[in-house]
C-alpha cells in the first residue's frame, strides 16, 4: 500500500540540495550560441540552493520546481551574472602579477590568474593585455553581460 506522502514529489525551496542536469548557453555577446556548461552528456551535478554556486537570479528560476521536472528559461544578463562593470577592468603592476603567478609559467591574454586579497579572500581575473609596467585584468564574472538560456532537469530534491 502506498501513502499519498510516498508518491508526493519534492519541491525545490531556497535551502534545497539538488541533483540535476543543466545546460547553460550564451544567447548574446561575442560567444552567442556557444554552450558554457552542459551536464546532460555526463554525470549530473549537485547544487546547494543559497550557497552562491549559481547567481541568485538563476536559482530563483528553480524555486518551486518539482523533482523530475524539466524546464528551459531565458535569462537576461541582469538576472544571470549581471552587466559587465567597466570598473572591474584594472591595471595591475607587473610586480603584483608576478607575486601571484608561477615564474615558470608563460601567461598570454585570455589566461585566468587567481589573486589573494589583503583580507585573505581570493578572486580571479582574466589577463587582457600587457603594458610596459602593468597588466590589464578583467575581474568581471566570465558570464557577465551575457543573456543566457538555462535548461534544467531536476533529478532529486533534498
Amino acid at each position: 500500500m502506498t501513502s499519498a506522502s510516498d508518491s508526493a514529489k519534492h519541491i525545490v525551496n531556497s535551502s534545497s540540495y539538488l541533483t540535476l542536469h543543466y545546460r547553460i548557453e550564451l544567447v548574446s555577446g561575442p560567444a552567442a550560441g556557444s554552450v558554457f556548461a552542459n551536464t546532460f552528456d555526463g554525470r549530473p551535478a549537485t547544487l546547494q540552493m543559497g550557497a552562491g554556486q549559481w547567481a541568485p537570479g538563476m536559482e530563483q528560476r528553480l524555486l518551486n520546481l518539482e523533482e523530475g521536472s524539466r524546464q528551459s528559461f531565458d535569462l537576461p544578463a541582469a538576472d544571470a551574472y549581471g552587466e559587465r562593470n567597466p570598473d572591474l577592468l584594472q591595471w595591475i603592476s607587473q610586480s603584483t602579477m608576478e607575486q601571484h603567478t608561477d615564474p615558470e609559467q608563460t601567461l598570454v591574454p585570455g589566461d585566468m590568474v587567481e589573486f589573494v586579497a589583503p583580507n585573505g579572500g581570493r578572486y580571479s581575473g582574466v589577463l587582457k593585455e600587457f603594458g610596459t609596467s602593468s597588466v590589464l585584468f578583467d575581474f568581471n564574472h566570465p558570464l557577465a553581460g551575457a543573456d543566457l538560456k538555462l535548461e534544467v532537469h531536476i533529478l532529486g530534491v533534498m
